[in-house]
């Protein structure tokens, strides 16, 4: 599993008014790390209340950013001051929703993608096993 940040999408051919600009995106993964990915935030987030650091997770290979997911009050989405770190602010509730849109990943019941949050903030989060969207 990949962790990219794209800067701008409109480099990649991408024109949709769904996307904005800029975004983080989960990649060139399969099942196993999909589920492993899940099993990570219901671990670490839900049941311990704790931030989680994805490029500690051995199966996720930073390309150009880190990433930070962290429990908030409310639902921020993804933030950054230098374009190369980052926090993703979500409530519990958040987070499940991520764990519930990444399901079908870890059966092999999608080849598409998913968006992991539906919150207007300049920097989409983008789960997709071929990068694409």
């Amino acid at each position: 599993m990949k962790l990219e940040f794209i800067k701008d999408t409109a480099i990649l051919g991408h024109f949709s008014d769904e996307v904005n600009d800029q975004l983080i995106r989960l990649y060139d993964f399969d099942a196993a790390e999909a589920e492993k990915f899940c099993n990570s935030i219901q671990h670490v987030i839900i049941n311990k209340n704790q931030t989680l650091d994805l490029t500690s997770l051995d199966f996720i290979e930073a390309v150009n950013c880190n990433l930070v997911l962290q429990l908030f009050e409310t639902n921020e989405g993804i933030n950054t001051a230098d374009n190369i770190n980052f926090t993703c602010d979500l409530t519990i509730a958040g987070y499940l929703n991520i764990i519930k849109l990444c399901t079908p990943f870890c059966q092999n019941k999608s080849r598409g993608f998913a968006w992991m949050y539906d919150i207007d903030t300049p920097i989409d989060f983008l789960f997709s096993p071929h990068g694409t969207w």
